[in-house]
């Protein structure tokens, strides 16, 4: 072997080792994202999971009250909001002590937000002020607060609805 074949074996060689060696540390920085992924991954799950089940049972909370304010159990105010009356329908004569149950509820769930230091004092007194009329507009709405289906979901356009795309093919 000449001279000029031992060095091409040893630049093949070394750019093999190099090429190995940087892998491997590219895998082990891998590895160590990885598990810093999984921990702030099972920190998000475990912290959606506890927001739903507050909201869960904020939601249950509120269709307790409206059953017991209104002198009707649940399923039959689900099947009568589905069936499209009102809250304010349903509730008939007690209308307004359910919008007042209602309007105590969300205050201290707002009272609720300010000491836990999700909400300012200024915000929370701009949602007190218009939190009659609001809990009034939803009670006398189709599809009542929170106990059966929304309805419709809200004027999305007058588009026609989507088919299929034309194929691809040589443009003209």
């Amino acid at each position: 072997m000449n001279m000029s074949s031992k060095k091409r074996i040893a630049a093949v060689a070394i750019t093999i080792a190099a090429l190995s060696l940087g892998s491997i540390g590219v895998a082990s920085a891998h590895d160590k994202g990885s598990a810093k992924g999984v921990a702030k991954s099972a920190a998000h799950e475990a912290n959606r999971a506890a927001n739903k089940a507050a909201h869960d049972a904020q939601h249950a909370a509120r269709e307790a009250l409206v059953a017991t304010t209104i002198g009707v159990d649940a399923a039959t105010i689900k099947t009568r909001l589905a069936a499209g009356e009102t809250l304010a329908a349903i509730a008939g004569a007690k209308k307004d002590a359910l919008i007042a149950a209602l309007v105590t509820f969300q205050t201290k769930e707002i009272d609720a937000r300010v000491t836990a230091g999700t909400m300012t004092a200024a915000q929370a007194t701009a949602k007190k002020a218009e939190l009659t009329a609001h809990v009034t507009a939803k009670v006398n709405a189709v599809g009542g607060k929170g106990m059966g289906p929304k309805g419709d979901k809200g004027h999305r356009g007058d588009k026609a609805p989507k088919g299929p795309k034309p194929p691809k093919g040589p443009r003209p």
